[in-house]
């Protein structure tokens, strides 16, 4: 039936219009876009997680930069420590060089204070964004932002953690190279000493062999005895002694922790008494005042009693603490960049990921885009045709 009030054809070809061109709507912002999911009426569940995972990333972006300026830090403290090293190798050598016969000290020392006050420097300006890790608190942690995690609904920052290894303390003595270290100025060695018929525990200089044989010392197992001077050999080490000359002073000489008797003869290479000596460890702080010990940065060779036996054997312990702390700071600095290179490769998983979940297949879009251009092109055709059909009417009045 033919009607000039209800066009059924025209509202078909109508409604399949409206469809083409709805269709047509979201392949053109599919292709504008690149997204097949672009909001949440989309796909939800699909749109919900491409969202958390693309702040994720954000965060990672920022863990990146984080490691970045870390690292900087790191390399900064590691070249500052590589040429603190340096220097004290070249304290090292003048103290070598100083022990030749002959040698003008005093030049030596100019030479020593010139490298001291090179150390100050290079701590002084080894910082980075206004932070030093070489000059602070010894034992401080330092933390570098090391990854972003996600873990069931939770979100952490994890660090790495660096106890700094001082080389200039805040204050002024627990530093590597402010550090007193014994060895610097005397060897000491902890005793417990009969002292007025009470037995305590006293701190006495020590000395080494080879100190003793360079002052000409005579041995007898025990006991040395070099320029009218008596040394003991405790727990290795040789205390300075004071020589009595009647034993028989001494009553209950095996109760006395600290005491040691010795019979000297004829016989015994030299040792010029023939009575029966006692040694007794010296406690007399006048005599035996020991040295809190002399920093890096202290060494004075020029200084009375100066044993620079006893100067290289701090230096070494020094340059022993510093290559222990350069190969901690290595060892962060080549976790940092294993970290930066594991970041860099997870952004980039993520951002594949969320890819496959939401981008658009931009071949099928354009495939469907021409199709559905198409398809328009020939439901207005039909749509025309459809309206045209009652005009035909008129004809029959004619």
């Amino acid at each position: 039936m033919t009607s000039i009030l209800t066009n059924a054809a025209a509202m078909s070809a109508l409604q399949t219009l409206r469809s083409i061109n709805n269709g047509m709507e979201d392949t053109q912002a599919r292709v504008s876009s690149g997204l097949r999911v672009g909001n949440a009426s989309d796909n939800a569940a699909y749109w919900s997680i491409a969202t958390t995972m693309r702040s994720d990333n954000m965060a990672l972006s920022a863990v990146q930069d984080a490691l970045g300026l870390g690292a900087a830090k790191v390399d900064t403290a590691y070249a500052g420590m590589e040429s603190v090293i340096e220097v004290v190798k070249e304290i090292k050598n003048k103290l070598v060089a100083a022990t030749e016969d002959g040698i003008d000290k005093a030049k030596v020392q100019g030479e020593i204070t010139q490298l001291t006050d090179q150390l100050k420097g290079i701590v002084e300006s080894a910082s980075f964004s206004g932070e030093n890790w070489l000059k602070g608190v010894d034992g401080e942690n330092k933390t570098v932002v090391g990854s972003f995690v996600r873990e069931g609904g939770s979100v952490s920052v994890k660090t790495m953690t660096y106890a700094m290894k001082a080389l200039v303390s805040d204050d002024g003595t627990s530093g590597i190279l402010d550090r007193e270290y014994t060895g610097l100025a005397a060897d000491t060695v902890t005793l417990t000493i009969n002292d007025g018929g009470v037995s305590s525990q006293k701190t006495v200089q020590s000395y080494t062999t080879d100190f003793l044989i360079k002052e000409g010392a005579k041995f007898d197992e025990n006991i040395a005895i070099t320029n009218g001077q008596a040394y003991v050999k405790v727990e290795g080490a040789w205390v300075k002694g004071t020589i009595v000359a009647n034993a028989d002073l001494i009553t209950n000489t095996q109760e006395l922790a600290g005491v040691f008797t010795k019979d000297f003869t004829a016989a015994d290479d030299g040792m010029d008494a023939a009575i029966d000596d006692a040694i007794i460890v010296d406690t007399d702080p006048a005599l035996d005042s020991v040295d809190a010990g002399t920093s890096i940065l202290g060494i004075d060779i020029t200084a009375g009693g100066v044993d620079l036996d006893a100067l290289l054997k701090g230096v070494d312990a020094a340059l022993t603490d510093l290559t222990s702390s350069a190969a901690e700071l290595g060892s962060i600095s080549m976790r940092i960049g294993l970290q930066e290179e594991f970041a860099s490769k997870l952004s980039e998983s993520i951002d594949k990921g969320v890819g496959r979940l939401v981008d658009a297949d931009m071949n099928e879009e354009s495939t469907r885009l021409k199709a559905l251009q198409t398809q328009q092109q020939l439901a207005i055709q039909s749509l025309s045709i459809a309206n045209s059909a009652s005009q035909n009417i008129l004809s029959l009045f004619r």
